[in-house]
């Protein structure tokens, strides 16, 4: 072969696609890229998934107060928010079983939890109810015991509410910009009564230093509420 045919031949080989080079396996067989230095959380596990088809089980036939979606997109959107503050799988789980105590059964759902995921789990989607009893007493009354146990609750709970809140709040701004405060005859707290809770729940967080990521745009939401009712 001549200088010219080689010349030739290195070119075409040059101008071909060539492989993706592949990265170097570590020594324990992750080739992912390294990540060090950087904080690692846990990856979700068959328990959450398993904690998921509970909650649809238990809240298929259930849909939210305003646009009637299915309230599976609520739990799913708080232990999101659990899961983005650096939350725990467990308080994940807990955040998608939130609202099965005093929606869904009572006690007796709340022994399958425990039995389901454990005594932690349960004893977070206990902190996370705001009623205790049956019947269910006044709004007024329930919120504000709720907020006196929250004073003493684990952290990890209080997360998870904080997540609740949010979301509750965020959703309800949405209403506001799409129906107007007509929304507010939906509310068993009214439009003061609600926001005076949401405001309430948010400087406790603060005082005790949980959901730092979350209770800034919680004020915010409850700002632009006021603002939205007021139109």
């Amino acid at each position: 072969m001549n200088e010219r045919s080689l010349h030739q031949r290195s070119a075409s080989e040059l101008a071909r696609p060539q492989p993706a080079e592949r990265p170097t396996p570590s020594a324990s067989g992750d080739q992912s890229p390294d990540h060090s230095g950087e904080a690692r959380r846990a990856f979700v596990s068959p328990r959450f998934s398993a904690a998921l088809a509970y909650a649809v089980e238990l809240h298929a036939a259930q849909r939210r107060k305003v646009f009637g979606e299915p309230y599976i997109a609520h739990l799913l959107a708080v232990a999101g928010l659990v899961l983005e503050s650096g939350g725990s799988e467990d308080q994940a789980i807990a955040a998608l079983l939130h609202d099965a105590f005093e929606d869904q059964g009572g006690e007796a759902t709340l022994r399958q939890i425990a039995d389901r995921f454990g005594p932690t789990v349960a004893r977070w989607v206990r902190d996370c109810s705001d009623h205790l009893t049956k019947p269910k007493p006044p709004w007024p009354q329930r919120k504000a015991e709720h907020r006196a146990r929250l004073e003493h609750a684990d952290a990890e709970a209080c997360l998870i509410v904080a997540a609740d809140v949010l979301h509750n709040a965020r959703c309800l701004a949405m209403s506001l910009r799409t129906l107007g405060p007509g929304i507010w005859s939906r509310f068993s707290g009214g439009r003061d009564g609600t926001l005076a809770h949401y405001r309430a729940l948010a400087e406790l967080f603060a005082r005790r230093g949980i959901a730092p990521m979350l209770v800034p745009e919680l004020l915010e939401t409850v700002a632009r509420i006021e603002a939205l009712s007021a139109e």
